[in-house]
């Protein structure tokens, strides 16, 4: 019964032996699949051997041979090409909300979508271990949660934290639930956010989902559905810097010439540079917050806010701020 039980399964092996052991460049004799046929406790002849290859290619497995004396069989086109999972393991590899022990089990599994061989291409899991991940393990579910609840029509419930100095979790609102209508999850500065609609404040506001805990679906309908007709994720994320909120405003800039590519790759390519002296003036649409006044400030000379005045006044007095820690007045600081 057991041998009988075997056959049945002969098809499914023969596909695992094909698809983790051949590429374009590595392909396997009939003598090698009979023999690691075998190695499951398979007994096959070579003509089962050719019609079950005949069924896989019917099925839609792209089996090529080898046009060598000795043909060789293998996989030839996959679902993902070898640069493609190439991409994908870099982008888990670079995304610091995936923690280095997630990363480490999403490439395993990216590399069971090549063949062995390939596999040891995609083996540069170094890297992970180097960069800053975050540290909330629950963020794949978080967005499970989020991703039900949207779909389900939802509002929900939730915890949210910030980290202590000596690497404790503060939570926020001394403990008190969120209570927030999920619309849309957004990616900003390596994080994931959630940007939802709170009933109470009535406006938008966005969280970062790997802060977010003891997330609950709730019974009651979503809010602020008319304000999200009205919303457009990819443009709010152009005038948010570092998911910092604060007063929406039209700035205009001017920025020398050879900030036109930062300018572009920041806001988009329909927006309008007008040559003005040695540079040009954009306006933007921007929330103003310190992040975006320190991204000003970042470029110097470079760039200047135009108008309205009462940025112009904000840049001016970040920057005094600033400039005020530093000076030391005859001494320096010490700690």
């Amino acid at each position: 019964m057991a041998r009988q039980q075997n056959q049945k399964l002969k098809l499914l092996y023969l596909l695992k032996i094909l698809t983790e052991n051949t590429d374009e460049d590595h392909a396997l004799t009939m003598a090698q699949l009979l023999e690691m046929l075998q190695g499951y406790g398979i007994c096959a002849e070579r003509k089962s051997i050719y019609d079950d290859l005949e069924a896989l290619r019917a099925f839609g497995v792209d089996i090529e041979t080898t046009p060598t004396r000795t043909v060789g069989y293998y996989i030839a086109e996959r679902d993902f090409s070898l640069p493609e999972l190439k991409l994908l393991v870099d982008a888990v590899q670079s995304s610091k909300f995936i923690t280095s022990k997630k990363s480490l089990e999403l490439i395993r599994k990216i590399e069971g979508l090549a063949s062995r061989h390939e596999a040891t291409q995609l083996q540069r899991q170094v890297f992970v271990q180097n960069r800053i991940k975050t540290m909330n393990e629950s963020i794949y579910y978080n967005v499970d949660f989020l991703h039900a609840a949207i779909s389900r029509n939802v509002q929900i419930g939730f915890r949210y934290f910030s980290w202590g100095i000596h690497g404790e979790q503060i939570q926020r609102h001394d403990g008190a639930e969120y209570v927030v209508s999920p619309w849309a999850l957004t990616w900003d500065d390596e994080n994931y956010y959630l940007v939802a609609y709170d009933e109470q404040a009535q406006k938008i506001k966005h969280y970062r989902v790997d802060k977010m805990t003891r997330i609950r679906l709730l019974d009651t309908p979503r809010m602020g559905g008319d304000v999200f007709d009205r919303f457009d994720t990819a443009i709010y994320s152009k005038k948010i810097f570092g998911m910092y909120g604060g007063e929406e405003k039209n700035v205009t800039l001017h920025c020398k010439r050879e900030l036109a590519g930062v300018i572009i790759d920041r806001f988009g390519k329909e927006s309008i540079l007008i040559e003005d002296g040695d540079g040009f003036n954009v306006t933007v649409r921007v929330f103003e917050s310190p992040t975006f006044l320190s991204w000003v400030m970042g470029f110097g000379k470079d760039m200047q806010v135009l108008r309205p005045q009462s940025t112009r006044d904000a840049l001016a007095k970040q920057a005094r701020d600033v400039l005020a820690q530093y000076e030391t007045k005859g001494k320096e600081v010490t700690s």
